[in-house]
């Protein structure tokens, strides 16, 4: 066998592996898809419980009001704490309310640092959806163009139609799941960033604690969600 004989072989024998492989891949890849779509239904759920907490408990009173309440009467943060915006918000509230009974200003700044760990874990679960969604949108859609194409090669017009019928429905459940899944990440980024400006105020307060070395803007978000086209 010739050099060029050869060569067109063995591109043609790895082209038919990948493909099947590729092949195998669609159906955990819809799934998948499924997956994050109920993923970012879930958080739209949390987002929504949570956002109704915030405006019932802080209609009254803010969060900063709170805390400094807090720092002011230890005595009284358990009951203070019950009113804050999420549960790792009354942790902060107790934890300074804690630093002012035992004296010991350190516990502010850990205080500060345990809400923004909390917060980071929060928003990485909408910050994961960004990018796998559009990510898993553009897998489904691609991974039905080739027998699709492979089926208008042979005039089977029915089959193209259902491969790509497939491929435009991953497209949208991609791009939905990457774009509300954004602007969870942007809203909540908004809502904690506001939260930790109060407690640093709080903190301050503190006898003998120093200035937050972190500022506020340390709670970043994700980038926008990318086409599926232009995706990775």
């Amino acid at each position: 066998m010739s050099p060029p004989l050869f060569a067109a072989s063995v591109h043609d024998r790895i082209g038919d592996a990948l493909a099947q492989l590729v092949s195998v891949l669609a159906i955990p890849v819809l799934l998948l898809a499924l997956a994050a779509l109920l993923a970012c239904a879930l958080e739209c759920g949390r987002f929504a419980t949570e956002a109704w907490q915030r405006r019932s408990r802080m209609r009254t009173q803010p969060l900063r009001q709170l805390a400094a309440r807090a720092v002011a009467a230890p005595g009284e943060a358990p009951e203070l704490a019950r009113k804050a915006p999420t549960a790792f918000a009354a942790t902060a509230v107790r934890q300074l309310a804690a630093a002012v009974s035992t004296r010991r200003p350190d516990s502010a700044e850990h205080a500060l640092a345990d809400f923004e760990l909390a917060v980071q874990k929060r928003l990485d679960r909408t910050r994961m959806l960004v990018r796998a969604g559009p990510a898993l949108g553009l897998m489904g859609t691609l991974i039905p163009l080739a027998p699709g194409l492979e089926a208008l090669s042979h005039g089977d017009i029915a089959k193209l139609a259902a491969d790509l019928r497939i491929a435009f429905a991953a497209t949208v459940v991609g791009l939905l799941v990457g774009t509300t899944a954004f602007a969870l990440t942007l809203t909540r980024t908004r809502m904690y960033t506001e939260d930790l400006t109060a407690l640093e105020r709080a903190a301050a307060a503190v006898p003998g604690a120093a200035p937050a070395a972190t500022p506020p803007t340390a709670i970043t978000t994700t980038a926008a969600p990318t086409d599926p086209a232009a995706a990775p």
